[in-house]
């Protein structure tokens, strides 16, 4: 992961053999999906997890998003020492970990020690991510990297999905805790192929290693991200949120400005003057927030609105999955035909259309079919953009300086999704918030009747623990507990749409790249 952007000798060259090639884009995918099904696989688990350790809705977020924090957080530093090391023992080293914290997560007793599990992961993950896409984009030859990048972005898409319904089978035919057998089968299988597939690569670096910015760049993405998870349930000027915007705009600052002066830099900001790096990388920040918020927010919809069981709700979003992941093998051709460009904005342009679909239509009353257009729509665009904002990243530099734009692609991708995650998810929990007191305010006139104070103080957590605490004859709490959960969602799939339609006008002002 030479992100320098200096001149550094890589050990490693393109495999001629494409039967060979075909093994190690197996075994990369098979480690990447381990990766993503980690991302998205707790998603199953949120009533569950909420009433196991009695964790209100943020905590239950936090759960879920430290994984990618950590992961977020780490790409950087972990990515090049994985290129000094060389990438296949960092692989597999990263393998290992991950494997041991799922397996720690899935034994907890208590939520901090499954939170202290999924840091672990995320730190294993950090370590397996950068290799995988620095391996095609280091092996396959340049006719033939566009599709196997293609391959690379349809399993991190909608790879997640098809990880999520395995974890439901698991979840529905057992507990929860069970949901953590499937990265650990998949890291055992991944690391079978990588130790006979993958070859080991590396860069032969002069200057000394960029530990201030390695210690620098964590603090800034967990700042952050802790102001945006934080301040729409406490308020954007509370001390917690302020301190977080605060540490993270400082330790932004401060990297750029060490990063400027150091003379083999973790990450050369300068490289983003290369305007096709630039946008690829802005597209992907959005696109994979937006849909990893979406996805949090989609799921206790399903259970806990809808009723339906973990399966069932995965088996909902199979839709949307297999036509991103459709749309994710079809996007390079199309961008061969008219553009990555063009291709990106088409995208961007269906994806934020399903989202206000989805903010229109859906309500308790009108169940899955109000929903599925939006989902159909915001897979499709998507799987159209992915890919050629990828290619875009890759593109971009030189073979020799790939790993930079590998570096920058995983950091996108991971940002992306903890900060879409910490701000959708923080929208919804301050929206229900909001809706649920002004419901549970108007009492009788919301028929409601005298609610116990124990019943009102549960709804308040969230909607799952607020369906817990009704019991069998609690059903107008119920059911005001689902209806403020669509207005905090609305307000969510809102805000998705705003961030969509600045992306576009971004995209469409954008002086096209030259090649």
């Amino acid at each position: 992961m030479n992100t320098s952007g200096q001149a550094r000798t890589d050990v490693g060259a393109v495999i001629p053999d494409p039967r060979l090639r075909r093994r190690v884009l197996i075994a990369v995918c098979v480690a990447l999906m381990a990766v993503i099904a980690s991302v998205t696989g707790l998603n199953v688990a949120q009533p569950d997890l909420a009433v196991t350790f009695d964790a209100s809705q943020a905590e239950v977020l936090w759960i879920i998003n430290s994984y990618t924090l950590a992961l977020a957080a780490l790409l950087l530093p972990l990515g090049a020492i994985g290129d000094r090391w060389g990438r296949k023992p960092v692989l597999l080293a990263g393998l290992l970990v991950f494997g041991v914290a799922n397996a720690a997560a899935g034994l907890a007793p208590s939520a901090g020690v499954v939170l202290a599990a999924r840091v672990l992961s995320g730190v294993g993950a950090a370590m397996i991510m950068p290799v995988t896409l620095a391996v095609i984009t280091s092996t396959f030859p340049d006719q033939e990297r566009g599709r196997a990048i293609g391959v690379w972005t349809g399993v991190a898409g909608g790879g997640g999905v098809l990880g999520m319904f395995l974890s439901a089978v698991l979840v529905d035919a057992a507990s929860w805790r069970y949901l953590f057998v499937l990265p650990v089968a998949l890291v055992v299988v991944a690391f079978a192929m990588a130790w006979r597939s993958v070859p080991d690569s590396r860069e032969q670096a002069r200057n000394s290693f960029d530990t201030v910015g390695s210690l620098v760049s964590p603090v800034a993405v967990v700042g952050l991200v802790l102001f945006l998870q934080e301040a729409p349930e406490r308020g954007w000027t509370a001390p917690l949120p302020l301190a977080g915007l605060l540490v993270g705009v400082a330790g932004v600052v401060g990297f750029v400005a060490w990063e400027l002066r150091h003379r083999a830099p973790l990450l050369d900001v300068r490289l983003f003057r290369e305007r096709g790096l630039a946008n690829g990388s802005v597209a992907l920040l959005v696109v994979f927030g937006v849909q990893a918020g979406v996805t949090v927010v989609l799921y206790p919809f399903f259970q806990t609105v809808l009723g339906w069981s973990g399966l069932l709700a995965t088996a909902a979003l199979m839709p949307m999955a297999g036509l991103m992941m459709v749309a994710s093998g079809l996007a390079p051709r199309l961008a061969e035909r008219v553009g990555a460009r063009a291709t990106t904005a088409t995208g961007v342009l269906l994806a934020g259309a399903g989202l206000l679909l989805m903010a229109v239509l859906v309500s308790v009353d009108g169940g899955y079919p109000a929903v599925l257009p939006g989902m159909l729509a915001t897979g499709l665009g998507m799987g159209l953009t992915m890919p050629p904002a990828t290619e875009a990243i890759t593109s971009a530099l030189p073979r020799q300086r790939q790993g930079v734009a590998s570096a920058l692609n995983d950091v996108t991708r991971e940002l992306g999704t903890v900060l879409g995650v910490a701000l959708l998810g923080a929208l919804l929990s301050a929206g229900y918030r909001d809706a649920i007191d002004t419901r549970l305010g108007a009492g009788l006139g919301a028929g409601l009747g005298a609610v116990p104070a124990d019943a009102a103080n549960a709804a308040r957590e969230g909607v799952a623990t607020a369906v817990e605490a009704a019991g069998p004859g609690g059903q107008a709490l119920v059911l005001a507990a689902q209806e403020s959960f669509v207005d905090g969602w609305r307000t969510a799939l809102w805000a998705g749409a705003a961030v969509m339609a600045v992306l576009f006008a971004y995209l469409v002002a954008a002086r096209p790249t030259r090649r």
